[in-house]
């Protein structure tokens, strides 16, 4: 019994130079993310536009054909091309 209490607060003691080992890899980690976001961000609204023309295209394509699910392909590739566009924004707003 008394090794398994002598193992356990051998544990707690080391357990904060670890935990500060840890904390410092996330500030690290953080700095990178900040360093690449720029060049992501510009990434993700550029794919953004392009989903939002392919989209453009196909409801007028379907539109100009008479289907029925023209409100549905609407909603769809709006969706996604406001989900891309702003995204960025609230991942720029949560590491500033």
């Amino acid at each position: 019994m008394k090794k398994a209490i002598t193992a356990f607060l051998i544990v707690l003691a080391v357990t904060p130079a670890f935990a500060q080992g840890g904390a410092t890899a996330i500030s690290n980690a953080a700095s990178d993310i900040t360093d690449y976001w720029d060049p992501v961000k510009l990434i993700l609204k550029a794919v953004g536009g392009l989903v939002g023309f392919i989209g453009g295209l196909r409801v007028y394509n379907k539109w100009t054909n008479g289907d029925q699910d023209v409100n549905k392909e609407i909603l769809g590739y709006g969706g996604a091309m406001i989900f891309l566009l702003v995204v960025p924004e609230f991942v720029t707003a949560f590491f500033a």
